[in-house]
């Protein structure tokens, strides 16, 4: 009868013992978890997202998408009415048109103006050669006459001889000191010194009147050189340069490309694929330069941010696996990497005063208790179903490790 109760009570005991010991088990094995195995359930689904806005302004005449529509990369959103831009285009095109017009004409005038100054260099050079010529032709003409006034000079010599001896000679004929024929030889000599002189008087007249002749077609040679060389000098200084008009090819060609550039810009297409949202606009609006008509949210990579305890940060480093699980679908686990752990946080006002903008601003709760800091931890979901996450909505990150 006694033994019963005592098996009883060390049943019991052991009982308890063993419930206690399962509880610090347990207990241990919640803090390994917690700690190396850190997770959060304040997580966010996040993706990257832009504004869509127009580069040109215009009705919009077209769209091509709707409110959560999932487009790919490429595809047509909307489309701005395009004919200001083409008629822009076109009067784009046509000024450069008229501006090489301009330059094939002006390259005509200059090959003609240089023609001109082929001509003009041709015609001084034809000029200088004649005024070398005529120059020469004076020079000649200068020995002529300084040869003819030394035959001059000698034949006046010899008809002096000759008229001197007549003279010396006739008187002696009375007293027969002197033949007839010698007489006669004395005024015979006399006479053709006398018109070789003649002679030679007129042949330096004569080169003398040459002389004079070359000396004026040496100095028209000279004006004919100064106006040939003025004519060049004209036509040189009236030969135009294209520079004035090449300098507005540049001009031109970008106003083609950016007529170019507004015109394809009237069309607006997916930069990736995306998910659009927030349209509130209709076709018939007009859009603004600049002016965002809906958002894209980047459907190709999805991330789940969660805010981790400081005591945790030292548990958790890029490129450990993750789990991640959404409250939309509770029962299916999104594979995840650790892309990046936070740095900073906003100082909480409590221990320091605010520091202003800038850092990310992680709320601490139970103001009255000393909490740990919580810092963003970035886990990128790997190859998520673009219908199955939802940007914003509440998600539980468990950190797996390596």
């Amino acid at each position: 009868m006694n033994e019963n109760p005592t098996v009883s009570e060390s049943l019991a005991r052991k009982l308890k013992i063993a419930i206690i010991v399962a509880t610090a088990l347990t207990g241990m094995l919640v803090l390994y978890i917690l700690n190396y195995y850190p997770r959060t359930d304040t997580a966010v689904v996040f993706a990257n997202y832009i504004g869509i806005a127009p580069q040109v302004d215009g009705p919009i005449t077209h769209f091509y998408v709707r409110e959560n529509q999932l487009v790919k990369a490429g595809d047509l959103l909307f489309e701005i009415d395009p004919r200001p831009y083409q008629y822009a285009l076109e009067r784009a095109k046509s000024e450069q048109q008229t501006l090489e017009g301009q330059i094939v004409d002006e390259s005509r005038t200059i090959a003609s103006q240089q023609s001109g100054v082929s001509v003009s260099q041709a015609n001084t050079h034809s000029a200088q050669a004649d005024l070398n010529r005529y120059a020469a032709a004076v020079d000649e003409a200068q020995a002529a006459v300084t040869n003819a006034e030394q035959g001059v000079n000698r034949a006046n010599a010899e008809w002096l001889y000759a008229s001197n001896n007549l003279h010396r000679v006739e008187p002696l004929l009375t007293k027969q000191y002197v033949t007839v024929d010698a007489v006669d030889q004395a005024r015979t000599l006399e006479v053709a010194r006398s018109e070789a002189l003649k002679q030679a008087q007129s042949q330096l007249k004569l080169a003398k009147a040459q002389l004079q002749s070359a000396e004026a077609q040496c100095e028209r040679a000279k004006a004919m050189v100064a106006q040939s060389q003025a004519q060049l000098e004209q036509s040189q200084h009236a030969v135009t340069t294209l520079e004035p008009l090449t300098a507005q090819r540049g001009a031109r060609v970008s106003a083609v490309q950016t007529a170019e550039y507004n015109l394809n810009n009237c069309k607006v297409y997916a930069p990736f694929d995306a998910r659009v949202t927030n349209l509130i606009l209709s076709e018939g609006a007009y859009a603004h330069t600049g002016q965002q008509i809906f958002t894209l949210i980047d459907a190709r990579n999805w991330w789940a941010i969660g805010n981790f305890r400081e005591t945790q940060l030292r548990h958790i480093a890029p490129g450990m696996k993750a789990d991640v699980y959404v409250l939309s679908r509770p029962t299916v686990r999104f594979h995840g990497i650790v892309d990046s752990v936070g740095y900073g946080v906003t100082p909480s006002t409590q221990v320091i005063s605010n520091l202003g903008n800038g850092l990310p601003d992680v709320e601490r709760t139970l103001n009255w208790v000393h909490l740990a800091s919580r810092y963003p931890v970035r886990v990128r979901i790997t190859e998520p179903a673009s219908d199955s996450l939802r940007l914003g909505e509440t998600a539980v990150v468990i950190i797996r490790g390596y």
